[in-house]
């Protein structure tokens, strides 16, 4: 994975939740290279709205994904009431 891709979370993990960040949530790498399998990830909200979290994700947690939809992140969030 490199800087600017887009990726979507494959799993639901506490210390990603307790950040907001939740499985089928979407993002972009920020930073590269990773550093002990970890990626810097940017999860944004659709339009001018602040992001969700930056926070670093195992690169195993997360899938490549050709086109990134900030509405799904939007989505996601309201199901959990945040």
């Amino acid at each position: 994975m490199k800087m600017m891709d887009c990726v979507e979370v494959v799993v639901e993990k506490e210390n990603y939740a307790v950040e907001g960040v939740h499985k089928g949530m979407q993002g972009w790498i920020c930073v590269e290279p990773s550093i002990e399998g970890y990626v810097l990830v940017n999860f944004p909200q659709y339009g001018e709205k602040a992001d969700i979290a930056e926070i670093s994700v195992k690169e195993e947690d997360l899938k490549l994904i050709s086109k990134m939809d900030a509405r799904i992140n939007e989505q996601i969030k309201a199901l959990f009431n945040e």
